[in-house]
């Protein structure tokens, strides 16, 4: 979903991930859509392009290594399991909007980008993974501003 015009009345043609189909809105229709939704934002107009960016608070969550971490191999695959299924479900609720592990065998095992407009719900969602549950896991929560519409490269 790129949100860049030239001003606020341009179109963007953002793709909603829940109905899968184009859907024709303005900036200004996407940052009040966004407001009434519960999200933080704001916008400013790029001084290289002209274009008018759209920013969203999101919420980032470490996952930490727990204090409870002496479950046997098949209990730990068990939750390993539990835990992609639960990450699953949040990006395809679209309560997510990115997970991943590090790769390094820090005490920060891994990442989740929550797409919602608190922090109360997104320490909710966060804390509601089976293996933060079961203490394998324990969850830092960040507010976190990124651009609507710009991806990973």
């Amino acid at each position: 979903m790129l949100m860049a015009c030239n001003n606020k009345t341009k179109e963007v043609t953002p793709v909603l991930k829940e109905a899968k189909t184009e859907v024709k809105q303005t900036a200004k229709q996407l940052l009040d859509s966004l407001k009434s939704k519960g999200f933080e934002t704001f916008d400013y107009v790029d001084e290289k392009t002209k274009d008018t960016v759209i920013m969203q608070q999101y919420f980032i969550a470490f996952l930490k290594s727990g204090p409870i971490r002496n479950q046997n191999e098949e209990e730990a695959a068990i939750l390993q399991k539990q835990h992609r299924a639960h990450l699953g479900k949040m990006y395809d609720l679209g309560y997510a909007d990115i997970s991943g592990p590090f790769g390094d065998d820090g005490d920060i095992r891994g990442i989740t980008i929550y797409n919602v407009p608190t922090l109360k719900m997104a320490d909710s969602l966060a804390n509601s993974d089976p293996m933060v549950k079961a203490g394998r896991l324990v969850i830092e929560l960040h507010p976190w501003w990124a651009a609507k519409g710009y991806s990973l490269r």
